[in-house]
């Protein structure tokens, strides 16, 4: 199966074979280097052609990927074709120039023929581990469209600069039901409006865990299944709204696909960068505010300033909202008034993000829903929540936090709705995110549930839950729920 990843100087040529995860260039550069090396030990009647067609692929691809890009996965083809153009090329010569043709002996040639094939195969192993990410189709019956907003507070003062005059900026990206747009329409650039963003994004994001930029370099050719300013689905449905905060050092676009399959199921995502905290945001103007926010290794100093930039977070999900109300009043200016329903609201996050979720439905009653993905509860668990709530937490193990499960638990317990923990087995702290699209497949990192299924679920039990708290679809939620892990339910009156 064939999916998109197209870039606007190349069209089709970035398209990446899903499972390979090469697109067609380097797949025929990969096929010709191999072929380059193995043709020295065909019968000598098929050596010529093996070895000028072979050549002739390697030299296309290589021109194409030249033009549009070469991915360092693609280094180990191209140094080990180096090796073996000039062993391949040198019979033929000699025997246009009628000098007897001239081979190595097979047991001098075979270690070089074999390092130079290990050496190729390192880039398949390569591009496996560090993809162009693929995202998955939205399901939904509605296409998806995109849009960037930049929303400053005036009342609240920026408390990580110390200008006086300084007031709360935040990014918001929205992600909306779309009319569907005519086919070849570029697609949605992913990490940023632009290619630059993306880059400039894709670095923060690998210093933020300690990784070298290139080893990501995939991540912002990457397109996405949305398109940006796309016009709003017709029929003048006004659609659900879902609030979602990043991690810690996580950025607006981190939870596209989950994003984009909500969006396709009718409702409005309205994802935040939280300046100063988010690894790098992109202003209007320009500039790019890198993260403040650090870890000391104190533990107890490390949960005050948790603490701390959580309230952050969940006043800037507060205002956030307040903006979105102004937006479908037509007091702002948007595609999206007349069609934001923010009398139904659910506000979500991932790790700090589940965090300030949690946070900012304590503190406002407009949110009517919450959903935690993997947060540690970070600040008071009073008073009590009053919305329905939904925790997905990554399988229990020696490693986790002792602390984790009972304060979710009791902060679930305290809850005047009924709430609901599923924990899902084989999950890990990145698989509520998009990092199992393009990152090794080492489930101490992303968990085991694998590129396909880690999106799926978590896009699965959060659309099942907000059809039931915002729509208030009839069915057997906790059912749904606990075919995907291990649920516990917890009533208003504290039963199991």
């Amino acid at each position: 199966m064939w999916r998109r990843v197209p870039r606007p100087e190349d069209g089709r040529v970035t398209e990446i074979i899903a499972g390979l995860s090469m697109s067609p260039p380097e797949l025929l550069a990969l096929l010709g280097g191999v072929a380059l090396v193995v043709a020295r030990w065909l019968p000598p009647a098929a050596r010529p052609p093996v070895t000028i067609t072979a050549g002739a692929v390697l030299v296309a691809s290589a021109i194409v990927l030249s033009v549009v890009g070469i991915r360092w996965q693609m280094l180990p083809v191209l140094a080990g074709a180096a090796v073996a153009l000039p062993f391949a090329l040198l019979p033929l010569r000699r025997r246009c120039t009628g000098r007897p043709a001239w081979r190595a002996r097979w047991w001098l040639a075979l270690p070089g023929s074999v390092a130079c094939v290990g050496l190729m195969a390192a880039t398949p192993v390569a591009a496996w581990a560090f993809p162009v990410p693929v995202f998955p189709e939205p399901s939904g019956p509605f296409a998806v469209g995109t849009s960037v907003v930049q929303w400053t507070d005036p009342r609240r003062p920026e408390t990580f600069t110390a200008d006086p005059h300084d007031r709360r900026t935040v990014v918001v990206q929205l992600w909306y039901p779309a009319q569907k747009s005519p086919a070849g329409t570029q697609r949605a650039q992913y990490l940023g409006r632009t290619e630059e963003e993306a880059r400039t994004v894709s670095e923060a994001l690998a210093r933020e865990v300690g990784l070298p930029g290139f080893l990501v370099d995939g991540v912002p050719r990457a397109r996405t299944h949305s398109v940006f300013d796309a016009p709003v689905a017709g029929g003048g449905e006004r659609f659900p709204v879902v609030l979602f905060s990043p991690g810690s050092g996580g950025v607006r676009t981190q939870n596209t696909a989950w994003a984009e399959e909500l969006a396709g199921h009718g409702y409005v995502v309205a994802a935040l960068d939280h300046p100063y905290d988010s690894a790098a945001v992109v202003l209007a103007d320009g500039r790019t505010i890198q993260t403040k926010i650090a870890s000391t290794g104190d533990r107890d100093e490390d949960d005050k300033l948790a603490v701390d930039w959580t309230a952050v977070r969940a006043a800037d999900l507060r205002f956030v909202l307040s903006r979105l109300d102004h937006l479908d009043r037509g007091e702002l200016t948007g595609p999206l008034t007349g069609r934001l329903d923010t009398g139904r609201v659910a506000v979500t996050g991932h790790s700090m993000g589940g965090a300030a979720a949690l946070q900012a439905a304590r503190q406002d009653p407009r949110f009517d829903a919450v959903i935690d993905l993997d947060g540690y509860p970070h600040g008071p668990t009073t008073p009590a929540l009053h919305q329905p709530t939904l925790a997905l937490t990554q399988a229990v193990t020696p490693a986790t936090d002792p602390r984790y499960i009972p304060r979710l638990t009791e902060a679930l317990k305290l809850s005047t709705a009924t709430s609901y923990r599923l924990t899902i087995p084989g999950a890990g702290h990145l698989t509520f995110m998009d990092g199992p699209l393009y990152l090794p497949p080492v489930p101490s990192i992303v968990g085991s549930l694998g590129r396909t299924e880690s999106p799926h679920v978590v896009a699965a039990t959060t659309l099942a839950f907000l059809e039931t708290t915002l729509r208030h679809k009839p069915g057997d939620l906790a059912g749904v729920l606990s075919t995907y892990g291990d649920l516990s339910v917890h009533q208003p009156d504290n039963s199991r």
